[in-house]
């Protein structure tokens, strides 16, 4: 891994640091196949420059690809998105816990101070803020180890009518969304009941609370993730899925 590492570092370092980090990010949470088209959209940038860098990944070591086929990570490869994940994650936290910033402000920020903060620093920084297990948006963080552990979750949208949950995952990549339920008082860990109401809309509504709910389309519901508490009568759900645990090391 070091020697992989040291030939990375010494070629356009943060854009190799950030096409790992997508191809990663885009497998996190679904087992689609990564294509150049979503590596594309993902970092705005034309669909040549991403053929581009991927040859770059495959050179060094970093990817998998065949003409035609989906972008995978090499061990190696996962090792460093894992590496870059875990340094985003915990500066997040750190903004969050420490500045005062909110959970929609963070991500830019943690964009550009990743590529800048040594090892010791990630390393201080997660004893500072005592080993968290997840950032502000509840993504896990990836231990120093390169072992991160998934919670047994479902996005919204897949929850059949009545189902309740815990809310344990927010995507970040839409700020209004963060914002939308900030507005609202929903928070991580606050417990979320999914009602589907005609054609797209989604009404949640906070456990145990019987006033009106909060109306969604399918969109947003995209970007929240639900523990399950279990099932409720008429329920259509496959399982409360499993935990997962991905290691670089395996």
């Amino acid at each position: 891994m070091a020697g992989r590492r040291g030939a990375v570092l010494s070629i356009e370092s943060t854009s190799v640091q950030d096409y790992v980090k997508a191809i990663y990010a885009l497998t996190e949470w679904q087992e689609d196949a990564v294509t150049a088209t979503h590596l594309a959209t993902r970092l705005s940038v034309a669909n040549s420059s991403v053929t581009g860098m991927v040859a770059k990944l495959v050179d060094l070591g970093l990817a998998e690809h065949r003409k035609y086929g989906p972008v995978s990570l090499t061990p190696a490869g996962l090792a460093l998105a894992l590496a870059m994940v875990r340094r985003h994650r915990l500066i997040e936290t750190f903004l969050v816990t420490e500045l005062g910033y909110g959970w929609d402000e963070v991500h830019d920020e943690a964009e550009l101070l990743e590529h800048t903060v040594s090892d010791v620093f990630v390393e201080r920084l997660d004893a500072k803020l005592g080993r968290p297990r997840r950032d502000p948006h509840g993504d896990p963080i990836p231990r120093a180890d390169g072992s991160v552990r998934y919670p047994r979750a479902h996005r919204l949208d897949g929850l059949d009518d009545g189902h309740a949950g815990r809310l344990v995952r927010v995507s970040d990549d839409d700020p209004d969304v963060l914002r939308f339920l900030d507005l609202n008082g929903i928070m991580l860990d606050d417990v979320l009941v999914a009602q589907h109401r005609a054609g797209s809309v989604l009404e949640l509504r906070l456990g145990g609370d019987t006033g009106p709910g909060l109306a969604v389309d399918v969109v947003f519901a995209r970007s929240l993730w639900i523990e399950s508490a279990g099932p409720h009568e008429g329920c259509t759900l496959a399982g409360p899925g499993e935990s997962r645990l991905r290691d670089s090391r395996s």
